[in-house]
């Protein structure tokens, strides 16, 4: 061993070139950095020599112990510092371990034919093998947990940059120069139009289908409001590919608007998610831009109770359920401009049976159902109650 050391220093300029030449293929960065960095790579390489023969002549099964105690300190994160390299350039981990093993293949070329030259043991010869195999194994998990620790800061970092530009992207106070910074430090191309999607927090499958939207959505994290930003809605075919994930997912799509717009969409989408909820629409999912009207009407809930209460007190002294069902006859009279035909067909009963509830109806509004303003307040009134439609229809007037 103690003849082994000095060959093997006389050896290390033809290691380091073969290394490099091995390397000039299929990793040239690497045999460039070697290269250029050659006197200090030599002394790191004499170094490792001088470690690989104290391993060698530790006791038997003490081997491992004497590589992490070599590999430890400035040497692990430096090879940590390597791998975060690795990751911030864009590269694969896999191409940074490959390389580490060309280097351990040529080390142990030159190592064992020393060896032989010196006539060392068996047993210090297969010493040897060990250290230097146990050695590069060290340095590779050494990059490798440098390299996703880096991943995972990066990650992270990312993620927080996406959040505040939601935040900012759904905040009155925004203006387009701190959108586009925003964007750029978290590597979002601003698009023409967005939109929001919302689902209901409690909604396995809205969570689900949340985790699998691709990186160009936006996440919105906040503890009233789980969905997201999706950029340009309206590109074709994407409409439909929203409609059949966001499908059972208890999901509101907002209307698609300039990215200035957004916080004033996303309110709307927060008040259809509410008629959603309450049974006023019942698509799955619901696309706001489809349900304005609906969303109109029902945007204040204590003006549209005080609305149908004035508009609809000549039912006031009637039972409850024929209160009801002479409001689902007003309605459809309204929908259907006062078809007795279609009226009979979506309420399924005979038209002898609508033609006698509308003459209750005239009997209780009088002029009021013949008039152009008072129709159209009572529209607003019962049009859009749940009510007063098909379920198997889309929530609002004909």
């Amino acid at each position: 061993m103690e003849r082994l050391a000095p060959t093997l220093v006389d050896r290390l300029p033809y290691i380091l070139t073969e290394v490099r030449d091995l390397l000039s293929e299929e990793w040239p960065d690497y045999a460039e950095f070697l290269a250029h960095e050659q006197a200090e790579v030599a002394v790191a390489a004499k170094a490792f020599m001088g470690y690989l023969i104290e391993i060698a002549e530790q006791p038997p099964g003490a081997l491992q112990r004497g590589v992490e105690d070599r590999v430890a300190g400035p040497q692990v994160a430096l090879f940590e510092e390597i791998g975060r390299i690795q990751w911030r350039e864009g590269r694969d981990l896999t191409t940074l371990l490959s390389a580490y093993q060309v280097g351990a293949r040529v080390a142990w070329h030159h190592v064992s034919k020393a060896a032989l030259d010196a006539e060392v043991t068996p047993a210090s010869l297969a010493a040897l093998a060990e250290a230097v195999f146990v050695f590069i194994d060290q340095l590779s998990s050494a990059s490798a947990r440098g390299f996703v620790m880096e991943q995972s800061e990066a990650s992270a970092e990312r993620e927080r940059l996406r959040d505040e530009l939601v935040d900012l992207l759904l905040s009155d106070r925004s203006d387009t120069i701190a959108v586009r910074g925003a964007a750029n430090r978290a590597g979002w191309q601003l698009p023409r139009e967005a939109a929001v999607i919302l689902v209901d927090p409690n909604n396995v499958v809205g969570q689900t289908m949340l985790s699998r939207l691709d990186s160009s959505c936006l996440p919105i994290r906040r503890r009233s409001l789980l969905g997201a930003v999706v950029p340009d809605p309206v590109r074709p075919g994407r409409r439909r590919r929203l409609a059949e994930a966001l499908r059972g997912a208890g999901a509101v799509v907002g209307h698609p608007v300039p990215l200035e717009h957004l916080p004033a969409s996303v309110r709307i989408a927060e008040i259809a998610a509410g008629l959603q909820s309450d049974g006023v629409l019942v698509e799955d999912p619901v696309f706001a831009d489809e349900h304005l009207d609906a969303i109109i009407v029902h945007r204040d809930p204590r003006l549209l109770e005080a609305l149908r209460q004035r508009v609809l007190a000549p039912l006031d002294g009637l039972s409850p359920a024929v209160r009801e069902r002479l409001t689902e006859t007003l309605a459809c009279w309204l929908r259907h401009l006062g078809d007795r035909q279609a009226m009979a067909a979506e309420m399924h009963v005979h038209p002898q049976t609508v033609r006698y509830r509308m003459g209750q109806l005239h009997g209780l509004f009088g002029p009021a159902l013949d008039d152009p303003s008072g129709r159209a307040r009572l529209t607003l009134a019962v049009a859009w109650s749940p009510t007063a439609v098909d379920p198997v229809r889309v929530s609002r007037p004909g």
